[in-house]
């Protein structure tokens, strides 16, 4: 027994050595420095290193040292890394080194992530707040805690040569900080000061050569904020692009930006100083402050509250809406900015209506000259445009909306099974867009992009998808698309496909909305089917139709279209997107004819406006088929309702116009208090010349004009037709479940995706309720529902088509 004790003593005092591979999001976060304290601590000697796949350590030293070195190193890893994978190994190269040391990085095949942008830490916005400190009121102060991360990035490995920071010499101050380990400032890549680092200044839009009252960057912050307050419109440089800013109580300037920008009805974005001030204009919730609070400081959709007229924010700022969206200041420049405020201002997209985000500074004087008064700009450039991030609590569960700073680049590790994914680009849809790389098993998502309609914002993405390439060091062996032939990503990846001579598989869009689903909630690739039920405007179907209200039983490989919304027809198109009230008179037609509706609704509004319209004309193309594709679409039945409430009926404003107004109407006390039975009736029928059960809307057309006859209250209306919709989805999910369970088929898990599931009255009732008759409910929380999400979904479905597995799963 002593001997073994001895032999046991001996291989723990021994000295070894060990090479550490570390991957993950690892550079950019304060990994070395925190690698270096604890190796110290630890008595042990060696080096780290950034590597294109992520950080190489090398130690040695006592085992037992070497051991807690390796626990610690998870369990103490810096706030903003996220340690993916550690290999050890044993290693003969530290053995004769005294001392730890940091070494400079080195290059090769790129697997490391990409560290997405972190709002100003703590520490450094003391630090500009200070007077005794020597970064006292600077606008850039960052550390490896904080700051610019992905924006600036122009390579892998992350180092000050590969960004916008590289044209910066640091001054003797700064390079002793990021020269020391035991610094937080150490090997901080934009670390900068008064001394050597950017400057910002303000400009006349008007007229550049005119003169502004300001002789330092001190003074342009302030000048900045006494326009604002003065009710001017300041374009401000940031972090990812640029904002148009302007006083948020000053209703004749939120108009005069309105105006000016062409962003007519879409709410704006709101920046606060803290959230003392945020709690005066809406109800913030512990959650949603450490929403806002968090490294990624997202734009928070809160619940606005009725205060003294003396603290409501004018109509303009989000009409008709019930909820306003804020952020907090995350850049040591909006502190600056936002010090004296005490009350917020509007902080919007720096662009014209439809195109992306501007982030070069001679775009802005010759773009935003029309729209604001002064610009605050600096001369760090920015490599990467990135969008405010927007980020809604439903379900008490955080739900992104949009995916872009702090979040974005960011790999999500695929479910089980998916190890072997080939490395692949999945191209996403034509609005909302995003795109997806796999490589080396994990799944990296783009930030937002924008719509692709628009030339800029196309440009923008084919640039991104050649940078991603580039970071990630890239090369995929397929390509994949949505199967809809006029969505501009999916022609680009047809050309792509054919200049490169790689396979491209085109993936159906409601088929990569539920597979984006499963991805998140960690389904493993050959787990048995869900029920997905995927809501949305349009997608193009299997049968040449557009698709929009369906339930899919689904897994990775196969689907199956189980049921779906009643198919009506979209009169002009996509011209029916624009105009709510086509939708409306399509669906009151197909719900009964136009004689019966004149009959009983002669005396509406509504009956007013539509006989107005050229119904020989509409009712000619209904009878044939000229430009009235038939859709199965839950977002057009959505603005079919609106428009037959009044809500937005002539011609939408946004996209989501409709559904968000709807929403925003709804009675809470009505939807959860009124009797169930006073909801309107959805029928399920089968569709004609199938099998297939639809969710038939005439009674519900007949109740809810029955009730605007009766002149009910539209918020009551609204809790009504979302309680009935819930109710009907709900019906149709025991309709098919207890089908599937006749025909052996049968599933537990119940997945919900789709823009319509962005409204959180139709996801809190469908889940409450699916929940409630046993269902296992999977959402979706850190990826879009809406059509930023399908590209994930695209690849994990081509990625499981080209593994070497089993066949699909059971009852596909």
């Amino acid at each position: 027994m002593n001997s073994v004790t001895a032999m046991d003593r001996q291989d723990i005092d021994a000295i070894k050595a060990s090479e550490v591979r570390v991957s993950g999001t690892v550079q950019g976060v304060g990994f070395r420095p925190f690698v270096w304290r604890l190796a110290n601590a630890c008595g042990l000697s060696g080096d780290v290193r950034n590597s294109a796949a992520g950080v190489l350590i090398r130690v040695s030293g006592k085992t037992k040292a070497i051991e807690q070195f390796l626990v610690r190193l998870r369990s103490e890893a810096p706030p903003l890394s996220h340690i993916d994978q550690l290999e050890t190994e044993p290693s003969q190269f530290c053995l004769q080194k005294s001392g730890f040391h940091i070494l400079d990085s080195v290059a090769g095949e790129t697997r490391t992530q990409v560290t997405p942008d972190a709002a100003a830490c703590p520490k450094c916005v003391e630090e500009v707040l200070m007077p005794s400190e020597r970064r006292f009121r600077y606008p850039f102060a960052n550390c490896t805690h904080c700051g610019p991360r992905f924006s600036i990035i122009k390579q892998v490995p992350y180092d000050r040569a590969a960004t916008t920071m590289s044209s910066f010499a640091m001054c003797e101050d700064c390079a002793s900080e990021y020269n020391h380990p035991s610094d937080r400032r150490f090997h901080a890549q934009p670390i900068a000061c008064h001394e050597c680092g950017p400057k910002a200044w303000i400009e006349r839009l008007d007229d550049a050569a005119a003169s502004v009252d300001s002789q330092s960057t001190l003074d342009s912050v302030d000048t900045a904020i006494r326009l604002i307050q003065s009710g001017e419109i300041v374009a401000i440089r940031g972090l990812g692009g640029f904002h148009l800013a302007c006083d948020a109580v000053n209703a004749q300037a939120v108009s005069r930006l309105r105006e000016r920008k062409k962003r007519y009805g879409k709410p704006f974005a709101l920046m606060a100083r803290d959230l003392d001030v945020i709690r005066r204009y809406a109800k913030v919730s512990d959650q949603e402050a450490e929403l806002l609070s968090s490294p990624e400081a997202p734009i928070v959709l809160l619940d606005a509250v009725q205060h003294d007229p003396a603290e409501q924010l004018p109509i303009a700022i989000a009409p008709g809406m019930n909820t306003l969206g804020f952020m907090l200041a995350y850049m040591p420049l909006h502190h600056l900015l936002l010090r004296k405020m005490n009350h917020p201002i509007v902080m919007t997209s720096g662009n014209l209506m439809d195109e992306p985000q501007i982030t070069i500074m001679k775009d802005a004087k010759s773009k935003l000259c029309s729209v604001a008064d002064y610009a605050l700009f600096h001369d760090r450039d920015i490599a990467n445009r990135i969008d405010d991030s927007v980020v809604r609590v439903m379900g008490n569960q955080p739900r992104v909306l949009r995916r872009a700073r702090g979040y974005a680049p960011g790999a999500m590790a695929l479910p089980d099974g998916f190890e072997r994914a080939p490395d692949l680009i999945a191209f996403g849809g034509e609005l909302k867009a995003a795109f997806c790389i796999v490589k080396d098993g994990a799944a990296i998502l783009s930030q937002h992009q924008g719509d692709l309609e628009n030339a800029d914002t196309f440009d923008d993405y084919q640039k991104n998808l050649l940078l991603y390439q580039k970071l990630y060091d890239h090369e995929p062996k397929l390509l994949v698309a949505d199967k809809h032939p006029e969505y501009l990503s999916t022609k680009l990846a047809k050309v792509r496909a054919q200049k490169e001579s790689l396979p491209l598989i085109e993936v159906q869009h409601h088929h990569a909305h539920i597979a984006s689903c499963m991805a998140e909630n960690s389904v493993a690739l050959d787990a048995g089917p869900v029920l997905g039920i995927a809501l949305d405007g349009l997608g193009l179907g299997d049968d040449g139709t557009i698709w929009g209200g369906e339930f899919l039983l689904a897994d990775y490989r196969n689907y199956e279209r189980l049921g779906t919304f009643k198919p009506v027809a979209m009169l002009g198109g996509a011209q029916a997107i624009r105009e709510p009230w086509r939708n409306a008179y399509a669906h009151i037609i197909s719900a009964m004819s136009w004689s019966q509706f004149d009959k009983s609704y002669n005396e509406l509004d509504l009956h007013k406006y539509l006989e107005a319209k050229p119904r020989e004309t509409l009712d000619q193309m209904l009878a044939k088929d000229i430009n009235a594709p038939l859709a199965s679409s839950c977002g057009r039945l959505f603005d079919a309702v609106a428009a037959a409430m009044g809500l937005v009926r002539d011609t939408a404003l946004f996209e989501g116009q409709g559904a968000m107004l709807l929403e925003s109407a709804v009675d809470k006390h009505e939807l959860y208090n009124e009797d169930e039975d006073l909801a309107y009736a959805f029928e399920i029928a089968d569709l004609e010349g199938t099998a297939i059960p639809v969710i038939e809307p005439t009674a519900m057309w007949k109740a809810l004009l029955g009730d605007l006859m009766q002149e009910t209250p539209v918020p009551v209306m609204a809790a009504r037709f979302h309680k009935s919709l819930a109710k009907i989805i709900c019906a149709m999910v025991d309709t098919l479940s207890n089908a599937g369970a006749c025909n052996g088929t049968r599933y537990t898990a119940v997945a919900l995706s789709g823009g319509c599931f962005q409204n959180k009255v139709l996801l809190e009732e469908v889940e409450t309720r699916l929940s409630a008759d046993g269902f296992e409910v999977l959402t979706q929380s850190q990826v879009p529902a809406n059509d930023g999400g399908l590209a994930l979904g695209q690849a994990v479905i081509a990625a499981a088509r080209n593994i070497n597995k089993p066949g699909a799963s059971r009852g596909l």
